[in-house]
């Protein structure tokens, strides 16, 4: 049983950071999901998918994956670059890009 251990990406709707500070342990699925012939749902046999554990550190996460005998693969973080914007620049004099309706 593979599991990865990641940062949880920034929620695209909002501009906070929240829960994207802690260290996820999720498991790999070991069987496919198949649709269900009546609804159309999907559904599989693997429970260990379900699984999400957080920790406070990269460190912690890979002690209990190594104390408990998983397989893991750490996903790096990707580089956050911060785009500083402010609403007057759509007006200022110097805009590359002249400003018309």
């Amino acid at each position: 049983m593979l599991a990865r251990i990641f940062r949880p990406a920034q929620n695209a709707m909002q501009s906070g950071k929240a829960n994207t500070r802690e260290w996820v342990l999720a498991f790999e699925p070991r069987a496919p999901r198949v649709p269900d012939p009546l609804m159309g749902w999907t559904q599989t046999t693997d429970t260990d998918g379900q699984i999400r554990l957080t920790f406070d550190s990269l460190k912690e996460a890979v002690a209990y994956a190594e104390r408990y005998g998983i397989a893991f693969e750490v996903q790096s973080d990707p580089e956050k670059r911060k785009i500083v914007k402010a609403y007057a620049d759509n007006f200022a004099f110097g805009r590359k890009i002249p400003w018309t309706h």
